[in-house]
């Protein structure tokens, strides 16, 4: 548990559970010794929340009888958009913030009333999100945790970074500013002291994560949600058009969400369009439907389609070696 605020509330918590219980059953759950206990008691009396003692064998520590914590003041939609929210942090960072995502859902169920109690009971059952991230966190999770004590520390790190078209994965010093989930990627936000410029790194991409002793200061106009976003307007898109043959439009028209623009042809055939970062992601896209799809533009993606084709084609030519 990180302060004592949570410990107070976590400890009222536990008093109203069930009278008479013991100093050192109560520390132990709350992972504190027993004359910290104590102070905590004291510190309860002095709020004016009434918490008296019993001795013997059966005896201990105990509300008032009636005492309730007040309920919290939500209406039925706001508990539910914090429950939605902490569930959501739980399932974005994994383990480093689901003991404490569960943590808070619990108390948050101790002192709610019944009707946001309810609500919050439906939501959990009936609006679900899951699998929020593309790349396994139990691979990721080790430098999100490195990653987020340098941006919490202001510690300068340093990575081995994957890049496209390089087997290598060269090493780099970097004072992180933010970590960021978009689109289903982790990213690491801050300024590269071997490119002399700010930087976004991915971290499934990340081999290795190194803290250093130099420390940083984070600029106080520094945006990471309007930094990512002028890096992806900045960068260069394609603008691809495809064809689905008739027999395969059902597929064309289950995925809308993917085309900027769909129209149906008279023969049945289904036209899309949508924006690629690059040519290789739009090849292996295209390649990815096999017949069904035919490239219409840009002509250089028809080139290279029909390059690839030529390789693959060659590759499976001759018998695969025993």
């Amino acid at each position: 548990m990180s302060n004592t605020a949570t410990r107070l509330i976590t400890l009222i918590m536990l008093l109203e559970s069930r009278p008479n219980q013991k100093a050192a059953e109560l520390a132990s759950k709350l992972g504190v010794s027993v004359r910290t206990l104590h102070r905590y008691i004291n510190m309860l009396d002095d709020m004016g929340i009434p918490v008296y003692s019993e001795r013997g064998p059966y005896g201990g520590f105990s509300l008032v009888r009636g005492y309730r914590m007040p309920p919290l003041v939500f209406t039925p939609e706001e508990a539910v958009a914090v429950h939605l929210g902490t569930s959501l942090v739980g399932e974005t960072w994994g383990a480093l913030y689901r003991q404490a995502a569960n943590g808070a859902l619990a108390k948050l169920d101790a002192v709610l009333p019944e009707e946001q109690r309810h609500e919050v009971a439906w939501a959990r059952r009936t609006l679900v999100m899951t699998q929020s991230n593309r790349a396994s966190l139990d691979l990721i999770a080790p430098y999100l945790e490195k990653l987020r004590r340098a941006v919490r520390e202001r510690r300068r790190i340093r990575l081995a970074y994957r890049t496209r078209g390089r087997p290598d994965a060269p090493r780099r010093d970097v004072d992180i500013y933010a970590l960021m989930h978009r689109w289903g990627w982790w990213y690491a936000i801050g300024f590269c002291h071997t490119r002399e410029a700010m930087r976004s790194f991915r971290v499934d991409r990340m081999d290795e994560v190194t803290l250093l002793e130099a420390g940083f200061e984070i600029p106080p106009d520094f945006d990471a949600c309007a930094y990512m976003d002028e890096q992806f307007r900045s960068q260069t898109e394609i603008a691809m058009r495809m064809r689905f043959a008739p027999a395969a439009a059902d597929l064309a028209w289950g995925d809308r969400s993917t085309w900027s623009d769909i129209v149906e042809q008279p023969d049945g055939s289904v036209d899309v369009t949508l924006t690629t970062p690059d040519l290789e992601w739009a090849v292996s896209m295209a390649l990815s439907y096999g017949p069904i799809v035919t490239v219409l533009e840009p002509a250089e993606l028809r080139d290279l389609i029909v390059g690839r084709a030529r390789v693959v084609a060659e590759m499976y030519a001759t018998p695969a070696a025993e």
